[in-house]
């Protein structure tokens, strides 16, 4: 009995050691339970994020089957009954049937036999000249040749006089100079004379271009309002259209090229002069060519040289590029100060003899400004110092200093600034980043430096470039509105026609009245040398007119 109670009693106790450690490992996996997020809410948040992403798809679906319709679908809204002719591959076999390939034959030989016809229908025509329209109004001129006794009727006998219609504008109109040549007979055939029969030469000053019915006022007007006021060549054709009168494009263009090849003499000499003188400066700027071999438009680069002291400006194209291949034959022969920005293909002139070059505080500053928002301390601190710069340069102009007292006030005040802040440039570039904003313009600024100091050596000189880059500007809104140039030559001819009319900018002249006077006179210096073609640029006519005025006075 004994022994059957120690029994019970042991496994009492392996039972109760059982159930307690059941117990432990029960509440070991709650206390893991509570831990770990709510398999519930988990399993909701995640059908609901599945939810909204397959409604974005949805949406994103119908987005793009949208813009395929836009883009390769029928554009008109009406519904249009589908044909029931529509072609479809059957797909059970990609055999021509025979009956498919009878009607292939037929349709080959039927447009076979037609083009057969055009070609022996077609007749090869002329371009034939247009005659100016009938309504335009008409100012007759009258010109006699330059014979004696042409009113003795013994002498003489008039026959039916050449006729010759230049189309002419006017501000608002059209109209047409009808010039009409005389042409007399000599009657005593035994006389002995050059020619029996005299007939009055046409003025050249009636018509520029040889072989066209362009008058010279035409010819300003079309120039003048693609080069000065930025409207293309078939913006000017339709408003003219307006005006009763229908120019062909191709004709205009061919006015344009024989126009600039008649001025590009003088645009030759503006280019000497130019260069003849000591202080130039130089830039360049973007000019959108076509390229014919790949049909499309690509960044070419047209040079801009001025010089300061006497206002004239020209523009040179080299076929788009902007190495310094193009430079070196452009300023090979020039000596003097030349201000250009920070751009390496300039670096060159550094060590030529005879040439000072200048830099350009305008782009070291553009340079702080830009780093204004990355480095504000030190961008404002430099572009402190190019303030009182520019403050030195305004006070002049207040006093209007000459140039030798300007040279001097720049020594007294300036040149301690310029000191000053190389050393600051010098110990501030360790503490940046050469990457930055403000390192690249803290190195671009101390880069070239030398040349951004020279200015205080003379009066003449200035701070920066700003008269080279407002010389560019009207090229620039030109391009906006034209686009491109259609080939290189044409990019060649635009830079005469901006040289020139940047030259009546630069001097306030009247482009209208200038255009008028060289197209009526360019050719009085065909075959007198003794002329010089500069006596026509827009500073000289300009002097010319005013000594004339006084004259009157």
């Amino acid at each position: 009995m004994q022994e059957n109670n120690e029994n019970t009693d042991e496994l009492l106790l392996v039972l109760l050691d059982k159930c307690d450690r059941q117990y432990q490992e029960i509440q070991r996996l709650k206390s893991k339970l509570k831990d770990r997020t709510d398999v519930d809410a988990l399993q909701s948040s995640y059908e609901q994020t599945i939810s909204l992403q397959k409604e974005k798809i949805l949406s994103l679906e119908s987005q793009v089957a949208y813009l395929n319709r836009r883009l390769w679908g029928k554009t008109s809204e009406r519904f249009i009954k589908e044909d029931p002719r529509q072609r479809r591959i059957d797909f059970e076999g990609m055999d021509v049937l025979p009956e498919e390939k009878e009607l292939v034959e037929k349709a080959a030989q039927e447009l076979a036999a037609s083009k057969e016809r055009r070609t022996r229908e077609r007749v090869k025509e002329k371009p034939v000249r247009k005659p100016l329209p009938e309504d335009l109004p008409r100012k007759e001129e009258h010109v006699y040749p330059a014979v004696d006794n042409l009113d003795d009727n013994t002498v003489w006998s008039e026959l039916d006089p050449e006729v010759t219609e230049v189309l002419e504008y006017e501000p608002g109109k059209c109209y047409v100079r009808r010039i009409i040549r005389h042409k007399y007979a000599l009657k005593d055939k035994q006389q002995e004379v050059a020619s029996p029969i005299v007939t009055a030469p046409l003025p050249v000053a009636y018509q520029p271009l040889s072989r066209s019915y362009a008058g010279a006022s035409l010819l300003a007007e079309l120039l003048i309002g693609k080069y000065v006021n930025h409207l293309p060549f078939y913006r000017q054709i339709q408003m003219l259209k307006q005006m009763g009168v229908n120019l062909p494009p191709p004709t205009v263009n061919g006015w344009f090229r024989d126009t600039a090849d008649l001025l590009r003499p003088l645009y030759y000499r503006l280019k000497e002069l130019v260069l003849a003188t000591d202080y130039i400066q130089v830039d360049e700027t973007t000019l959108p060519i076509v390229q014919e071999e790949k049909h499309k438009t690509i960044k070419g680069y047209i040079w801009m040289v001025r010089s300061v002291m006497d206002s004239l400006v020209f523009f040179h194209y080299d076929q788009g590029s902007r190495a310094q291949k193009v430079v070196l034959p452009l300023l090979k022969d020039f000596r003097g100060a030349l201000q250009t920005d920070g751009y390496e293909v300039y670096k060159v002139y550094e060590d030529k003899q005879g040439v000072l070059p200048l830099g350009c505080w305008a782009h070291a500053r553009r340079k702080f400004e830009e780093a204004l928002k990355e480095d504000k301390t030190r961008a404002e601190y430099a572009l402190e110092q190019i303030g009182l710069l520019y403050e030195v340069e305004r006070e002049a102009d207040y006093r209007n200093l000459t140039y030798e007292e300007r040279a001097q006030m720049r020594e007294r005040l300036a040149y301690p600034i310029l000191v000053v802040f190389e050393k600051w440039l010098v110990n501030e570039y360790p503490k940046v980043l050469p990457k930055g904003r403000i390192g690249k313009a803290i190195k671009y600024t101390y880069g070239i430096y030398h040349r951004l100091t020279r200015y205080h050596l003379d009066g003449r000189y200035r701070m920066d470039n700003n008269l080279a880059e407002n010389s560019i500007r009207p090229l620039a809104l030109g391009r906006k509105n034209y686009l491109f140039c259609g080939n290189h030559d044409a990019a060649e001819d635009a830079a005469v026609l901006y040289s020139l009319l940047g030259c009546c900018k630069a001097v306030d002249a009247n482009f209208r009245d200038w255009m008028l006077y060289v197209l009526s006179h360019i050719h009085d210096y065909d075959t007198d040398y003794t002329k010089d073609l500069a006596e026509l640029l827009p500073h000289k006519w300009m002097q010319k007119n005013s000594k004339e005025k006084s004259k009157k006075i």
